[in-house]
């Protein structure tokens, strides 16, 4: 099976087109979403954040999320605490994950790939590229964060065109090229290639 990644920075509209590739019946594994449950399912990552941020990363409902992403988005090393103590944890689930499908290729969606290193278990990459000042704008309407919290937060992640040319593939997600169209056309390349692999 054909182990495929999609990424691309914050606001790039990663999800939208991993969701296009779920409707043509590709298992897709959505990291950020599980990295969410798993801060809040596995005892021992919640020891470990609790450890390095205090008893207030949590509260009676959970992962207290917001408090959480006001502390480690602030400084670059809290940023990259909490990133060696997920990481490690979701990219192995991930990879369990990706085992058990059983299609001709299945699907991990994430941002920090290359940052995480987790690249390597991946055969094929897809970038999701959009304009910085689109981003910017999608991310402070999704999340109601202000222009310098997002700006902030794209300083963490790899520059976005250094990204795009350590794909395999870039789709465009300006609002000016039709998503569906680059999904199916890249749909078909990833089915071939899958064939191709299984008969070698």
């Amino acid at each position: 099976m054909l182990r495929v990644g999609i990424t691309g920075g914050i606001g790039s509209g990663k999800s939208v087109v991993a969701r296009i590739f779920e409707t043509l019946g590709i298992p897709v594994y959505y990291s950020d979403a599980e990295a969410k449950r798993l801060m809040n399912t596995d005892a021992t990552l919640r020891t470990n954040i609790i450890a390095a941020f205090g008893p207030e990363a949590y509260n009676e409902a959970g992962l207290n999320r917001s408090w959480l992403a006001a502390q480690a988005f602030q400084q670059p090393e809290k940023t990259q605490l909490l990133n060696s103590i997920v990481h490690p944890a979701v990219i192995a689930h991930g990879k369990q994950w990706l085992e058990q499908q059983q299609t001709a290729y299945a699907i991990k969606e994430a941002a920090l790939f290359f940052e995480s290193g987790s690249a390597t278990d991946i055969d094929f990459m897809i970038g999701v590229y959009a304009p910085q000042a689109l981003r910017i704008q999608r991310v402070m309407q999704r999340d109601g964060l202000g222009r310098q919290e997002v700006l902030t937060r794209m300083s963490r992640q790899i520059e976005e065109t250094v990204k795009m040319k350590l794909c395999d593939a870039v789709i465009q997600n300006n609002e000016q090229e039709m998503l569906i169209p680059q999904v199916l056309q890249l749909h078909q390349q990833l089915l071939a290639m899958a064939e191709k692999n299984s008969t070698n």
